[in-house]
């Protein structure tokens, strides 16, 4: 074999933006290399754009005009000089296209060769690579027809339960499961205009649902000098919508044994194509822990980090090493993972609505970091999380010696962190993690719907909505009475003190109405709805206030953001909207309507006025951050009204449809 040529990388562009280019730029720091961010009009006030030393604006915020564009993206490596493209996962990261058009500029792609992209990131070629060489696949449907009838056919062949999974791409985009085979039509249309929206590939193929499943990858490196190396796994089980939540090393579904088998053939896979840089092979384990292949994802995946805290290794500089034509180094045996490791996403999104993403200004974000706890975050107080990309925040990842150390670690990390201004899934995380089943390890890919249900939200409890509506009214009447025209008076002084006071709030859709009056010495009376009680300030300030209560002291952290405040202490987060006083709380909304549950574009309008719908019929499909959503008919009748077009960008709480009562025939 001819030695590989090893030119060190001086500038390096990444290709993506967000928490992943934030953790490439940390790695190019530490190692030397300069770095280029790009970045679409949605993102010019990014923290990656202000973290690279050079910036590139490549166009308007879709991402098939700005991160989806690789002309876009050569043009800003060459107008920046720029010998490296690193493309991150998600948008191009598996697309054979990029690679190919940094082989023929002269940039070098930090991940696989085109070809090897073409092969494996097609599911298709990967799956028929799997069996060539012997590793169990699911079975299923990976033909070249791919029209809808076809498609319907074999997967009243294969039977329910069936997944539909787009070829390209990843991340649960363009997947559906199929309970039903009247629902079939309907998942494969929506699969594939979700798949060509979000990989540019519309190929679809069909496999039979595994039951109980749980989904566990190996981490493979391959160099140029033909070495390839496992790094063990990561178990990534728990998730929603296909899209994994939690993950974590080692795996609690494998024994010595079953890992030996898995990581053999994960490897095997990586030689049968000379495979370069690092990937993942992914399988799915089920009840009787069989194991089938499932796919490869050849690039960086988003949990890497669990396997960096378990081996010490970062693999975005392994990734560069390799990239750069240096061999790895190390063999197998020089691989040893040392304790367990905890990932959760932090995501933009409200599981109580189906985990519908969210978008708008983060007015807090706080995670906090510590002895064993990492947190990859792409945003910080202040960002802007658009509509147009995935809802992903942050990662936070706790390593230990045992899991329940690690767990112990993940979950205090979360019950200090506070982030308002946007819903997210931080809270069902906490209860995920917390909850019986997964602390022993019981797991399938059903865990959400099967220990949650409907439960995916939480409401406060009332006693902390009670002190958090006591440190809200104490600190407001601090702030109009600590700066106050008379300062010589003393702290707590009022005309007509003893007559209560009253403030109005929101809170999570309904109204909290606040009755308190200071009874000097710092001392409140507070009453929220049937909860009365004192409490006493033992300190405070602009940001903070201490409330003592039964003799317990709790630092309560506040920020104002225009008429919102929001608190936070330990294991608590409640966001309080000021309202007038005895303002009305009018429902503007008619019979009928269908409203926009989050912030989007108009992908479909499936209705016309004068047409005859039934409930639960689509009407409209929304499509926010690389997901559709279908916004169906609550009841059925008439379509009055349809107020949108199909392209429209539309906000949370938007009118879309107006379904009237039907009107009887004479």
């Amino acid at each position: 074999m001819q030695a590989p040529t090893h030119k060190p990388i001086r500038r390096l562009l990444v290709a993506n933006r967000g928490e992943i280019a934030r953790r490439i730029f940390r790695t190019c720091r530490a190692m030397g290399i300069e770095t280029v961010a790009v970045y679409s009009d949605a993102d010019a006030d990014a923290l990656h754009v202000r973290e690279a030393d050079v910036a590139v604006r490549i166009g308007p915020a879709p991402a098939t005009e700005s991160y989806l564009d690789v002309g876009r993206l050569i043009d800003a490596a060459r107008r920046t000089g720029a010998d490296a493209l690193h493309p991150g996962y998600g948008f191009l990261s598996e697309r054979a296209e990029l690679a190919a058009a940094c082989g023929e500029a002269g940039i070098v792609f930090v991940g696989p060769g085109a070809e090897a992209i073409a092969r494996m990131g097609s599911k298709r070629e990967a799956r028929r690579l799997a069996e060539q060489i012997g590793v169990p696949v699911v079975p299923g449907y990976d033909g070249e027809a791919q029209d809808i009838e076809t498609l319907l056919a074999e997967g009243e062949r294969i039977g329910v339960p069936l997944l539909v999974k787009a070829s390209a791409g990843g991340g649960g985009k363009g997947m559906r499961l199929v309970q039903d085979l009247d629902m079939l039509r309907e998942a494969l249309e929506g699969a594939r205009r979700e798949a060509e929206a979000a990989f540019g590939d519309g190929t679809l193929l069909l496999e039979r649902y595994v039951q109980r499943p749980r989904h566990v990858e190996v981490q493979i490196l391959g160099d140029r000098w033909g070495h390839i190396v496992h790094l063990h796994e990561r178990e990534c089980t728990i998730q929603r919508r296909h899209q994994k939540i939690v993950e974590e090393s080692p795996s609690t579904a494998l024994d010595d044994a079953l890992r030996a088998r898995m990581t053999a053939a994960a490897v095997a896979l990586a030689r049968a194509i000379d495979y370069q840089n690092a990937g993942t092979v992914e399988f799915v384990v089920d009840a009787d822990r069989h194991f089938y292949f499932l796919e490869v994802n050849t690039r960086l995946q988003v949990e890497h980090p669990v396997t960096e805290m378990r081996t010490g290794l970062d693999l975005v500089r392994e990734q560069i090493r390799i990239a750069q034509g240096e061999p790895l180094g190390y063999g197998q045996p020089d691989v040893r993972p040392q304790g367990h490791a905890i990932e959760v996403r932090l995501y933009a999104e409200d599981p109580a609505s189906g985990f519908l993403p969210q978008s708008g200004r983060l007015a807090v974000f706080d995670v906090p970091e510590g002895p064993g706890v990492r947190v990859d975050a792409g945003v910080g107080p202040g960002s802007d999380v658009p509509i147009h990309y995935d809802p992903l925040l942050a990662k936070v990842i706790a390593h230990a010696s045992s899991r329940d150390e690690a767990l112990a670690r993940l979950i205090r990390a979360l019950r200090g962190a506070h982030v308002a201004g946007i819903r997210t899934n931080l809270d069902l995380l906490v209860r995920v993690l917390d909850h019986p089943a997964h602390r022993a390890g019981d797991l399938d890919t059903h865990f959400l719907q099967t220990h949650f249900r409907d439960a995916l939200g939480s409401s406060p409890d009332p006693s902390d909505v009670w002190l958090a509506a006591g440190a809200a009214v104490a600190h407001r009447w601090w702030r109009a009475h600590a700066h106050g025209p008379l300062p010589s008076l003393a702290r707590g002084f009022r005309l007509h003190r003893w007559i209560p006071e009253q403030a109005s709030y929101e809170l999570d859709g309904r109204r909290l109405e606040v009755r308190y009056a200071h009874r000097g010495e710092r001392r409140f009376d507070v009453e929220v709805d049937a909860m009365r009680g004192s409490l006493k300030v033992a300190a405070v300030s602009e940001r903070e206030i201490e409330i003592e209560h039964e003799g317990i002291r709790r630092l309560w952290r506040i920020v104002l953001d225009g008429a919102s405040l929001h608190l936070h202490t330990y294991g608590v987060s409640i966001s309080l909207r000021e309202l007038e006083p005895f303002a009305g709380a009018a429902d503007e909304r008619p019979a009928g309507a269908a409203l926009a549950p989050m912030h989007g574009r108009v992908r479909l309008v499936c209705v016309r006025e004068g047409e005859s719908v039934q409930a639960g019929d689509v009407l409209v499909v929304l499509e926010a951050m690389k997901m559709e959503h279908a916004v169906r008919a609550e009841r059925a009748g008439r379509v009055e009204r349809v107020l949108v077009a199909e392209g429209d960008q539309v906000a949370d709480g938007a009118l879309l449809v107006v379904v009237g009562t039907e009107v009887p025939a004479d």
